[in-house]
């Protein structure tokens, strides 16, 4: 509409003095019976004029629907602007007229008979695009007619047409014969044709996947090569996007196709370019890695993905995610291209994150030094964001290549002698994850990072260093007092510090037992005891239990050696890359994720995987392939998305677990427990010797625990836990082993599936009977005549109800009362007609419960759970609702 609208303001003639920007100006009353009889004049140049004002009227958002058969009766006509305005207010207004729209199909009809082709080509275009399903079959004839037209341009057009035909009537399409047709058309001899013809079949197939529309074969390839050379910029896109989709039968089948689209990668249009690009990374995996044009092709595809860094920042950003991609399957193309990623000062930050997550891809040992140069050049920068990713770019090359760790550390301690606060907090965040890389190698810096200790404030950054001081601190003399300091404002940090100083302290603990008593005794008091997360209190548990019933456990699960950490844990997963480097020059390749993922309505799309990548026997499933096709294939493993955790959550097995006979009912927890620094001691400095049993205490009774609770530990004396304990009474509970006797709600039966997960099953920690919220106020009476209305959900018997409260506050019977639910995100509607039988008396009350389904149409809702009520009742023969 918008380039129908420029051509009303443009002037029809040059040097005239009058343009169509007046037909905007308008607003005076009673326009549209002055444009009714200006549309029926008999003078052709007033008809014109009227029928602009009209579309001017359209344009600008005015309703000028009534004005239909008027605007129809202006068809018959000879003069083609004319006609393009009326077919334009067709395709606007035949949706909301269609019984007025079909007075247009005999002029459809004989418009496509008209000797003029760009008339025939204008009235197949109008009628594939009104959407209206009275008329769609007298169309048929028309457009069979335009797809064997002598002309290219009605054939092109008309190719484009059925596409939008069969998302209208799909069946109508197929039942016509024109799916035949279409694949007929790719054999033209035009190349504008074929290229619709292919864009129109790709269309039809990406709703209807498993129709196999484009049979692609060697010799369609061959035409569609031909054609490749000489359509429009967006006609070699769609052949391109075509030939992708085609899996060579061999290696010289592939490179012939390569050697034919390489040409592709110095077009002037950026699309084409990453369209040619991707069907090269899908053919070279065809192609042995031994064979000159596969080293001659990888030289070939790098000048146009630098040359595509020159464009707009917004082409420069899309062209640096799809090169992120091409960079982690093939690194090889761009080694050699380092410096064309280097940071500008006038990038935006988004160029410059991308260029930055590249740079560290390509690093290697021979270009370190100067990415490394560039890195330092970049933590100056005054951009805060882009400095901290500048210092935690090179902590990645440091874990990258091994041989410039040492570098890199350098190059850190440099930073942090900067005291500027946040390089020094990402610093310390960074050479935490070298430790970890290179254990036992660095450990000479810490004096370095422990001077900066009081200048850290951000959560990271101090959990990063309690890390460095648990783990060393049998290196650190004073770690004790480090710790401590951290210790006192614990209910003020953070949850991930809090979970990190706990662990450290344990650490600290299980290498120096005899000097930390206390402050472990603290820690466990204030996670478990003080502290409302559920993360700190479950660990806090753990580690008690772990420390109180087998210490020398607890020593080589604590401090047992962790795994290496790689640089590869920010690549995309294999599969997932596979999908993407299909997808290249789409939404896709800027989001990286596949279609499915942001795309609405998407079941049908397939997922794609490059050719050379199944040579392990791997097979493309369908869409509607389970993941179960079969026991004797496992699935490879796969780390899930972020988006697809609330798949798997939901796929779980609900049914509860029968196999095998229930676990018996038992009256009591058996911990074995021993003291932690009576015998337990002399386990942590060597003695292996067995140390009696603590007697556990039967004589208190046990406080009811409330649901979803964990058990605190009982008050045990010192004298229980061996005299060496010391707790002190301001400490709360005093370190000791876990209760002898658990709480009856941990002796309940264990059901299988989801319902153990949210305790839905009455098992672990839950009351007998489920919870149902309070009545809220849903509708004041002020707002609703003097009805008002409260309520809640509840669940009954496993059926939603909608519990209500109905109050008359008015001063008449109110009576005959109905309910509506719009669509809402949960699909909730009525199970059945609300039951009101009696009248409803001033200043009376009644109860009443709606049964809900979960079958009515759902549409998203902002907020998610927003719901959306009507609620009529006659009062006196009046409305309130």
């Amino acid at each position: 509409m918008q380039e129908w609208a420029n051509q009303l303001c443009e002037n029809r003639q040059f040097g005239s003095k009058m343009t169509d920007s007046k037909y905007f100006t308008t607003t005076k009353k009673g326009e549209i019976f002055e444009l009714k009889a200006e549309l029926n004049s008999d003078k052709k140049e007033k008809k014109k004029e009227a029928v602009k004002k009209v579309i001017a009227s359209m344009t600008v958002g005015k309703d000028v629907s009534a004005l239909f058969p008027d605007v129809v009766n202006c068809m018959q006509t000879d003069n083609l602007e004319l006609k393009k305005l009326v077919y334009l207010y067709l395709m606007n207004y035949a949706k909301s007229q269609p019984d007025m729209a079909i007075m247009a199909v005999n002029t459809f009809v004989k418009d496509c008979e008209d000797p003029n082709p760009l008339i025939r080509a204008l009235a197949v275009r109008t009628m594939g695009c009104i959407r209206v399903d009275k008329i769609t079959e007298y169309l048929c004839e028309p457009l069979r007619k335009c797809l064997k037209d002598e002309d290219p341009y009605v054939r092109k057009t008309a190719a484009v047409c059925v596409a939008k035909l069969h998302d209208i009537n799909a069946q109508l399409v197929e039942d016509q014969g024109f799916l035949d047709t279409l694949k007929d058309l790719i054999s033209d001899s035009n190349p504008m044709v074929v290229a619709n013809a292919v864009a129109a079949l790709s269309e039809i197939a990406e709703s209807h996947p498993n129709s196999n529309l484009l049979d692609l074969n060697p010799q369609t390839i061959n035409k569609l090569l031909t054609a490749l050379n000489e359509c429009t910029e967006w006609g070699q896109i769609f052949i391109l996007d075509c030939l992708a989709n085609y899996t060579p039968r061999d290696d010289r089948e592939s490179q012939s196709i390569c050697e034919r689209v390489t040409p592709r990668l110095s077009h002037a249009n950026s699309a084409v370019v990453l369209s040619a690009v991707k069907v090269l990374m899908k053919f070279m995996e065809m192609l042995p890695k031994d064979l000159d044009y596969y080293g001659t092709l990888l030289k070939k595809l790098a000048p146009p993905l630098v040359t595509l860094l020159s464009a707009e920042p917004e082409l420069q950003y899309v062209a640096l995610r799809n090169i992120n991609l091409i960079v982690q399957r093939r690194p090889e193309i761009l080694k050699h291209e380092m410096k064309v990623f280097f940071v500008k000062y006038n990038d935006p930050i988004y160029v410059k994150l991308e260029k930055l997550d590249i740079m560290i891809r390509l690093a290697s040992q021979a270009n370190i030094a100067q990415v490394l140069a560039e890195l330092k050049e970049y933590a100056t920068e005054v951009d805060v964001d882009f400095v901290r990713k500048a210092v935690r770019a090179i902590g990645r090359c440091a874990i990258k290549v091994e041989q410039s760790a040492e570098r890199c550390v350098s190059t850190l301690l440099d930073l942090i002698q900067t005291k500027v606060n946040y390089v020094v907090q990402e610093a310390i965040v960074v050479i935490k994850d070298i430790f970890r890389k290179y254990p036992n190698k660095y450990e000479s810096v810490i004096a370095t990072l422990c001077e900066n200790l009081d200048s850290l404030d951000e959560p990271e950054a101090r959990a990063a260093m309690i890390w460095i001081v648990g783990e060393y601190a049998e290196r650190i003399d004073n770690a004790d007092e480090l710790l401590e300091s951290f210790l006192e404002g614990f209910h003020d940090e953070s949850t991930q510090v809090q979970l990190q100083l706990l662990t450290a302290i344990v650490k600290l603990f299980l290498k120096k037992p005899t000097e930390t008593q206390e402050l472990v005794q603290q820690v466990l008091s204030l996670a478990t005891q003080d502290s409302d997360n559920p993360d700190l209190r479950d660990r806090g548990y753990i580690y008690w239990r772990l420390l109180s019933t087998d210490p020398v456990a607890a020593k080589e699960v604590v401090l047992a050696e962790k795994p290496l950490i790689s640089e590869e844990t920010d690549l995309i997963e294999p599969t997932l890359l596979e999908e993407l480097i299909c997808h290249i020059g789409t939404l896709a390749s800027v989001y990286h994720k596949p279609p499915s993922a942001f795309v609405e309505g998407s079941r049908g799309v397939q997922h794609k995987r490059l050719a050379g990548s199944s040579g392990s026997g791997e097979s493309v499933e369908s869409p509607d392939t389970g993941s179960a096709a079969g026991v004797s294939e496992a699935p490879p493993a796969v780390i899930p998305s972020q988006g697809d955790l609330l798949g798997d959550l939901l796929n779980l097995d609900l049914t509860p677990t029968t196999t095998g006979p229930p676990p018996p009912a038992s009256t009591g927890m058996q911990m074995g427990a021993m003291d932690l620094l009576g015998g337990g001691l002399d386990s942590l400095m060597g003695d292996e010797s067995e140390p009696p049993p603590i007697p556990l205490r039967t004589d208190t009774p046990q406080s009811p625990q409330l649901p979803h609770q964990s058990p605190s530990p009982p008050d045990y004396s010192p004298t229980e836990l061996g005299g060496d304990l010391g707790g002190s009474p301001a400490m709360g509970a005093p370190f000791g082993a876990p209760p002898a006797t658990m709480p009856a709600s941990f002796n309940a039966p264990v059901s299988g599936g989801l319902d153990d997960l949210f305790d839905l099953a009455g098992g672990v920690g839950m009351p007998m009977g489920a919870y149902n919220p309070p009545k809220t106020l849903w509708l004041p009476a002020m707002k609703a005549k003097g009805l008002e209305i409260s309520g809640t959900f509840v669940r009954r018997a496993g059926v939603i109800q909608m519990e209500m409260t109905l109050n008359n506050k008015a001063m008449s019977v109110m009576s005959d009362f109905a309910i509506q639910f719009n669509r809402n995100s949960f699909g909730l509607a009525p199970a059945g007609p609300l039951q009101i039988l009696t009248p409803l008396s001033p200043n009376q009350s009644i109860e009443a419960a709606l049964p809900l389904s979960t079958v009515g149409p759902v549409m998203k809702m902002e907020p998610l759970n927003n719901l959306q009520l009507t609620f009529p009742s006659v009062t006196n023969e009046k409305t309130a609702g």
